[in-house]
């Protein structure tokens, strides 16, 4: 029978988090009506941190994002994540908001500049499973699938074009469902096929299921190149002997590094209180209601907004009548 682990973190890859709750607000417009500060991704993420805390139970929670670009592959490619769009304006301005909100609700903000969130996180799971706690990785980057077995799993979250699919909770069977190779050889199957996201090209024309097939009959990376005179469909031999050492390189990218030095420090409280003048401040009346009642207390009629100028974060103003009133969607 498997032991028990000591704790159960989870662990959060923010910025995708972030992204996904910026747009699926990005319709409503919502924003704080005595500026037009916008307010959709952050009404979007204290419900999707509320809702996971209350699904997951954590002993531990924290929350992992990027600060700057990542040192380690820039230096190697320099052409890396180089194909994405500038991060939307209303993300940049709430993203301040983001960590302070995040620090507030009770959830550790962990950042790093010139380290990707993801080796952070990915260095977290190696150093608390060594100490026998369980991990949850919240994220929908199927990197992270290399970090899964024994008790560290991803929750992932449903498809944006198919939400009613719900989260996905992946074992190590799980990530071997879905991508056709194990935990341990999802660094290989990606230095394969390429990740598209992060602007890693593979080796042209090999899919998902070509990669999978080389690597249930020959093994990790090395064995693949090493077969290429006998790899089928055979019109890829070539191109196997002429890119080896880029499809090297590109193990080297995909592959998390795990060796950071990472303090995690005491278990942050929740500062209700903190958080109920946060909601106040960002007039995110509604939601600060409901956040009031899941602690017990009455709401008043509508929160006042601080009569000084602290509102944190400024932004142009909108048109008036676009989108629903502040705070009124969930």
């Amino acid at each position: 029978m498997a032991e028990t682990p000591c704790m159960r973190w989870m662990l959060v890859d923010g910025f995708n988090l972030v992204f996904r709750s910026h747009f699926a607000m990005e319709r409503s417009n919502l924003r704080r009506q005595s500026d037009q500060f916008p307010t959709g991704a952050l009404h979007g993420w204290i419900k999707a941190l509320l809702d996971l805390r209350d699904s997951e139970k954590p002993d531990r929670a924290a929350v992992f994002f990027d600060l700057g670009g990542s040192d380690r592959h820039l230096a190697a490619h320099p052409e890396y994540k180089a194909q994405r769009d500038d991060t939307p304006e209303d993300i940049v301005l709430q993203l301040p908001e983001v960590k302070r909100l995040t620090a507030l609700l009770g959830f550790q903000v962990v950042e790093r500049r010139g380290v990707e969130a993801d080796d952070l996180i990915a260095t977290a799971v190696r150093r608390l499973s060594a100490e026998g706690h369980g991990c949850v990785i919240v994220s929908a980057d199927k990197d992270f699938g290399q970090c899964v077995g024994g008790e560290v799993f991803q929750l992932a979250p449903p498809p944006t074009a198919n939400p009613s699919a719900g989260w996905r909770r992946l074992d190590a069977a799980g990530v071997t469902e879905k991508f056709g190779v194990p935990p341990a050889r999802i660094a290989d199957y990606l230095a394969l096929v390429g990740d598209t996201s992060d602007n890693i090209p593979g080796l042209r024309g090999v899919g998902p299921k070509t990669a999978a097939k080389w690597i249930a009959e020959h093994g990790g990376l090395e064995q693949v190149l090493a077969a290429a005179d006998r790899l089928e469909p055979g019109r890829f031999r070539e191109q196997v002997r002429a890119e080896a050492d880029r499809i090297r390189a590109n193990l080297d990218l995909v592959t998390f590094r795990t060796d950071y030095e990472l303090d995690l420090g005491e278990a942050p409280v929740e500062d209700v209180e903190g958080v109920e003048r946060f909601l106040g401040e960002m007039e995110m009346h509604a939601t600060l209601r409901r956040y009031r009642a899941r602690h017990g207390k009455d709401a008043p009629e509508k929160a006042p907004a601080p009569k000084s100028a602290a509102k944190p974060g400024s932004a142009p103003p909108a048109r008036a009548g676009e989108g629903p009133e502040q705070g009124e969607l969930f």
